[in-house]
């Protein structure tokens, strides 16, 4: 139904754009995407989530997350954030920013696997920073920098060039160590 509209609208030279949501099991994602694509001409598809799951209440700007990234994989155009706040109560402004946040991680993983340019140059620019160690710019750099500032500070570790998860086990500085050894 929503095909021949879309049609019309492109024939007629308005823009329009195919909002499909709802919740969907992560196997027919990729398969609806397509389908919505065909069906609508390849107009621009908008999606709520989708949310893979119902029964995460409270975490679902993560289920939408990953439905998110598997159907912008997929082809979607363009994702809705959905807040921890869905079908729960009126989202307040966390509630927002964490919905916003999982969003752009799902487009951002999307990104990478459609190839947008710069998509996988942010990754592995980052990833070089945390070879390296690099705490500042991997801050500068990240999605969030203020959410890393603050998880970094949360428990500071007693030195500073590794994290405390890892500590004085910290697989890139023994990377480093082996390297400096083996060319000495």
């Amino acid at each position: 139904m929503l095909g021949e509209p879309a049609l019309r609208a492109r024939q007629a030279g308005v823009q329009s754009m195919i909002e499909v949501s709802g919740p969907m099991p992560v196997d027919q994602i990729q398969p609806h995407v397509q389908l919505a694509k065909r069906m609508t001409h390849n107009a621009p598809l908008y999606l709520l989530g989708p949310l893979v799951t119902d029964v995460a209440a409270g975490y679902d700007h993560i289920t939408g997350a990953i439905g998110g990234a598997l159907a912008a994989s997929a082809g979607a155009d363009f994702l809705c954030y959905v807040t921890p706040a869905e079908h729960l109560h009126l989202p307040q402004k966390e509630d927002v920013y964490q919905g916003v946040i999982a969003s752009r991680i799902a487009g951002h993983a999307a990104d990478i696997v459609k190839r947008v340019p710069g998509a996988k140059q942010w990754d592995d620019t980052f990833s070089e920073f945390r070879k390296n160690l690099n705490w500042e710019k991997q801050q500068q750099h990240a999605l969030d920098p203020l959410r890393f500032k603050t998880e970094r500070e949360k428990l500071p570790p007693r030195e500073s060039d590794v994290c405390t998860m890892c500590g004085q086990f910290c697989a890139m500085r023994e990377e480093e160590a082996r390297a400096t050894h083996e060319t000495n």
